[in-house]
């Protein structure tokens, strides 16, 4: 019986959610906006493109004064400039528009800053008046070197190659931590966006009057239970709404879009990783929902509930004020706290565990931490509910009902 009400319930709330016309729009908001941004990328890039090969072509007359002896005279020549020795009349010929620009190099241009003057032709256009004073610095110095080697050192044009180990194995680097990051991602991703249906979840029943006559058939575990699973089953329909314009612009117009390619064979999937991962993936979600539905049972209206609810949204975000300490330092005594605390541990887990730098020891407390307050929360959610919801104008004095005899 209780398996039939618990399918009714999941039925009712999944098919009713996804018949409202409201949940289509916001869920379908995204993919449309998403497109749009695609499509204005797309525009934009094509213009870009057009723009950047008629610059290719630009030129523009320069004058320069070198107190340095540093500019080398056959270069600039073949950039069709010219060397004067009176800084001001530079300056004046720029102002008069007899030439485009003017670079004055100093005595030291590594201790004094190398003016430029040049006509404005807009504030990115404009840019290019010190790239090319820079450039020039840069060649005639490359070319007093007399070791091309030595010269291609001095301006960085070197690259390393890093390789650690772990365990006796080649660590997986960055390519490592992608797949870890991604559980912090969709945790994100499932709490925002199902955050204010967990806490209506209990809220609209009780703000239409109509909880009595429900728990009349249903057992108030089978009513909660149903909510908490059929919105899981609402969140999955949400997410592969949102990533299919995104599936879409990577297969069909990567290169339009300037989307790189994505090389999944790269990635390291480390097992332990990646069942610590979902295991606290698993754990967080199962106690936010819980938390969210037992405050729906608790308060009598949205409204009130409205102050609580952003309290709980803030608590995901604040562990990233500590971002470096809990990649640099994971023991310190603030990482430590957030990583057992069970409202931020999550995100402080998920941080770790894809970073590398959470203990299996410590994974383990923090996942049984999460599930077994998560049963707690909900078996406190269902009382809740079962003595809240005839209240209608008031919020239920949550220690008064946890004192009373548990629930047949």
């Amino acid at each position: 019986m209780a398996r039939r009400n618990l399918g009714a319930v999941l039925r009712f709330e999944v098919v009713r959610t996804l018949s409202k016309r409201r949940f289509w729009l916001a869920t379908l908001a995204v993919p449309v906006l998403l497109a749009i941004v695609f499509l204005l990328v797309f525009v934009s890039n094509s213009a870009s493109d057009k723009t950047a090969d008629a610059q290719k072509d630009a030129h523009f007359s320069f004058e320069y004064t070198d107190a340095s002896g540093l500019v080398d005279p056959s270069i600039v020549d073949t950039l069709g400039g010219k060397k004067i020795t009176d800084p001001a009349a530079g300056v004046v010929a720029v102002k008069d528009g007899t030439v485009d620009a003017f670079f004055n190099y100093p005595a030291d241009p590594t201790k004094e800053t190398i003016t430029v003057y040049g006509a404005d032709k807009g504030l990115f256009a404009n840019g290019q008046y010190s790239s090319v004073a820079e450039s020039i610095l840069q060649q005639s110095a490359q070319a007093k070197v007399d070791a091309p080697q030595l010269a291609t050192i001095l301006q960085g044009n070197f690259t390393t190659e890093t390789t650690t180990f772990k365990n006796g194995s080649t660590a997986g680097g960055i390519d490592s931590v992608i797949p870890g990051i991604l559980f912090l991602v969709i945790f994100y991703v499932v709490i925002l966006l199902l955050g204010n249906q967990m806490l209506n979840s209990t809220l609209e029943e009780k703000e239409n009057r109509v909880t009595e006559m429900i728990l009349t058939t249903l057992s108030p575990t089978s009513l909660i239970l149903g909510k908490v699973i059929s919105l899981f089953i609402i969140g999955i329909v949400q997410m592969l709404v949102f990533s299919l314009p995104i599936v879409v612009g990577y297969i069909f117009f990567r290169n339009q879009l300037n989307i790189p390619d994505l090389n999944l064979s790269i990635l390291v999937f480390d097992p332990q990783t990646m069942i610590v991962g979902t295991l606290i993936l698993i754990g967080g979600f199962a106690l936010f929902t819980a938390t969210l539905v037992a405050l729906g049972a608790v308060m009598p209206t949205a409204k009130e509930a409205g102050p609580i609810f952003g309290a709980m949204m803030a608590l995901i975000f604040i562990p990233f004020y500590v971002l470096p300490l809990t990649i640099s330092d994971p023991n310190a005594i603030i990482v430590q706290v957030f990583s057992y605390f069970p409202y931020s541990a999550p995100i402080t887990a998920l941080l770790r565990n894809a970073f590398g730098t959470l203990p299996l020891e410590q994974a383990i407390v923090i996942i049984l931490i999460l599930f077994g307050l998560s049963a707690i929360v909900l078996r406190m959610a269902v009382k809740l509910f079962q003595y809240g919801s005839i209240e209608y104008t008031r919020k239920i004095n949550v220690r008064e009902v946890l004192m009373r005899q548990d629930a047949k």
